[in-house]
């Protein structure tokens, strides 16, 4: 049985001037997006994947057309609940990890507790667990420093399953990565999706969305293809 889309895109629109010139980064995107899918955006420097991703996440504001998530168009939200919207329902992952260095790893895993008012004691077993789900329950007290390249990035998709968010936005998160070390965070991702969340990570290796359920190929700002797992070639 398909799922209910969690976002759609109507129409979609995003614009920036350069000098006289007006570049449609999004031009007219339709797109819908599902629990239990995990979706690989791809396209070359310039096709609007990461517009594409931060409207997706409520980081910016689309000039034209609708981002309906669960039927509440976000992109109509004020700035306090576009950050309530972004704090609760959505987990960032980032290429550069974005790890506080003076901090443990369950301490990075917690700051999203803590910005939301759970006190630090309150919020490290979760953090422990989420550790231990990723594989590095034996490093929660070791810093950023004193871990690997994948160990961190690991850190970061617990850091970003936190709160407990259905959406899971990840930005070239293998871009740091040697190649096996970035399959294993595929797989994570993957196994992230299959738990129910929907999972969309923009990506300029082809050869990662093998990993996916879906690859959309964005091209000048509009979708170029959209296939489906079985479809999808490196």
């Amino acid at each position: 049985m398909t799922q209910p889309a969690m976002l759609e895109l109507s129409g979609v629109g995003r614009h920036y001037r350069v000098g006289d010139q007006v570049v449609r980064a999004l031009d007219g995107i339709d797109l819908q997006l599902r629990s239990g899918e995990f979706t690989a955006i791809v396209g070359p420097s310039g096709s609007g994947k990461s517009t594409l991703l931060h409207l997706l996440g409520a980081l910016d504001r689309p000039d034209t057309g609708s981002i309906r998530f669960r039927g509440t168009e976000i992109g109509a939200l004020d700035e306090e609940k576009q950050a309530e919207f972004r704090r609760s329902q959505v987990g960032f992952v980032f290429q550069f990890f974005n790890l506080l260095p003076t901090l443990t790893a369950w301490e990075n895993v917690a700051i999203p507790k803590l910005l939301d008012g759970t006190g630090l004691r309150r919020a490290k077993p979760r953090a422990l667990e989420l550790l231990d789900r990723v594989g590095l329950a034996d490093r929660a007290e070791h810093r950023p420093a004193e871990l690997s390249g994948g160990q961190m990035q690991r850190v970061a998709v617990a850091r970003a399953l936190v709160m407990e968010p259905p959406l899971i936005l990840a930005d070239e998160p293998t871009g740091n990565l040697d190649s096996r070390t970035g399959a294993a965070i595929l797989e994570l991702l993957g196994e992230i999706a299959g738990n129910g969340n929907a999972v969309v990570m923009v990506t300029h290796d082809r050869s990662a969305v093998a990993a996916c359920d879906r690859a959309i190929t964005l091209r000048d700002g509009r979708i170029g293809s959209d296939e489906r797992a079985g479809a999808i070639t490196a």
